[in-house]
């Protein structure tokens, strides 16, 4: 071809083929994608892309069928970019399918293939170590479903299943154990319900849930600490927080709620939003600590502090967990007004105090399985507790950071110990403190 021609089929046809042969690496013309990486959950499914410089991108909400479109300036089509085709996985309840093409020089087209109607969410982070630029979208589904109702739901088909089973109905040994939170009648002791008397009794019993939110910290783009034989916090925390669900859903009238029940990231004010909208009786944020140095060791657990943080190491941890929303990768301009509020709302003394004796109960049990790092409930200023309404606490489960709980923490005997732990101590602050009727009447 000469030059100031215009350029032949063929031309064109081999050029192409060039460009194949000398990959991604020779032919980018802007930034260059570093890792591309797919997180679905029920809540939401993020798609990150990350590149060593910062891309833009435009979207477009296209139906029938449902997809999003997205145009991603400053990059080419990069053979890194594909590879979101195959991590799409078959159990994301919002992604169908990925297909990637340049859409024009300089441009490369991403067509996300949708489940359900989504409101998607396309914004970018800057560098933060271990990330370069990030391109984030998240896709959030539109229809989205009551929790608390969900959870009594749950619950109510549980109870109705065991109908024919008038004893089964009748048991309410946490009802006990909370000193008569839930009193029979005698009538109702020494004679069979029949069967629209019990399906009131179990209505009854429903309608009190005892909500226990339990939040495995950090999660998909955030890994939390690494231990030295390279384990996550986030991989360990929600594995012993999945042991302590199955531990309170089979007390009668609890229920575990979990922030988070896969590997995706919740924001912290997310979290508290999340505990609040189920009304929760409880809240339990999960982690493994972790410090410079192989040599601390030993379980923890913190409170919110209003008057500033208990010892230098509590200021410390807290600082560093507050931190987690810039690894884990917020859209700052999404947050809503109302939770920005809860965010900022200032814990009640009464609140405090409850957690005090939440914390104590814990602290004292986990020390008959392991190390205590510290023998009292310590206090700081930590985002994720601030639910002004609900007694919470953060446990520090082990030092991620020593390779000897490193390795305990990865042992699942030991979690179903840390569990069994964690699920006595709940058991014995509610002994004292009976959980109180909730504002929404269901």
């Amino acid at each position: 071809m000469k030059i100031g021609q215009p350029p032949r089929r063929r031309d064109v046809l081999q050029f192409g083929s060039l460009v194949l042969l000398l990959g991604g690496q020779q032919i980018a013309l802007g930034a260059d994608i570093v890792a591309v990486r797919m997180w679905p959950s029920k809540d939401y499914t993020r798609v990150t892309i990350e590149s060593d410089r910062q891309i833009k991108a435009r979207q477009f909400l296209l139906t029938d069928p449902p997809r999003v479109a997205i145009d991603i300036e400053g990059i080419q089509l990069l053979p890194a970019l594909s590879e979101l085709i195959a991590k799409v996985r078959p159990e994301d309840p919002n992604v169908a399918g990925i297909r990637v093409g340049q859409n024009a020089p300089g441009v490369v087209r991403l067509v996300i293939d949708l489940k359900q109607a989504v409101k998607p969410q396309v914004f970018t982070l800057s560098p933060i170590e271990p990330y370069q630029h990030r391109l984030v979208f998240d896709l959030y589904p539109l229809k989205i479903l009551d929790p608390l109702e969900a959870l009594i739901a749950e619950r109510m088909k549980e109870l109705q299943d065991a109908v024919g089973d008038a004893q089964v109905a009748q048991a309410d040994p946490l009802g006990d154990l909370i000193a008569g939170h839930a009193r029979r009648s005698e009538s109702a002791k020494n004679s069979a319900l029949n069967s629209a008397t019990l399906k009131e009794k179990v209505k009854e019993k429903v309608e009190r849930l005892v909500i226990v939110a339990l939040d495995p910290g950090h999660g998909g783009e955030d890994p939390g600490a690494i231990g030295p034989g390279g384990t996550y916090e986030k991989d360990v925390v929600l594995q012993i927080a999945l042991q302590l669900q199955d531990r309170i859903n089979k007390q009668p009238n609890m229920r575990a709620y979990m922030t988070r029940d896969a590997d995706f990231f919740v924001p912290l004010n997310v979290r508290v939003q999340k505990a609040q909208r189920v009304q929760a009786d409880l809240f339990i944020s999960i982690h493994a600590d972790a410090f410079f140095t192989p040599r601390p060791q030993g379980a923890s657990v913190f409170v919110l502090s209003d008057r500033g943080a208990t010892s230098t190491s509590a200021r410390w941890l807290a600082n560093k967990e507050n931190a987690a929303d810039l690894v884990g990768g917020v859209n700052l301009k999404a947050k809503d007004a109302s939770v920005l509020k809860a965010m900022l709302d200032m814990s009640t003394t009464a609140q405090i105090s409850d957690s005090l004796k939440l914390g104590g109960a814990m602290l004292g049990e986990m020390g008959n399985v392991g190390r205590l790092h510290k023998p009292r409930v310590e206090q700081a200023n930590f985002a994720v507790l601030r639910a002004h309404d609900i007694p919470s606490v953060l446990v520090e489960t082990a030092f991620i950071s020593n390779p000897d709980e490193e390795i305990r923490l990865r042992n699942p005997a030991y979690q179903a110990q840390l569990s069994d732990a964690l699920m006595r101590g709940i058991l014995t602050y509610f002994a004292k403190n009976p959980p109180l009727a909730r504002n929404r009447a269901l």
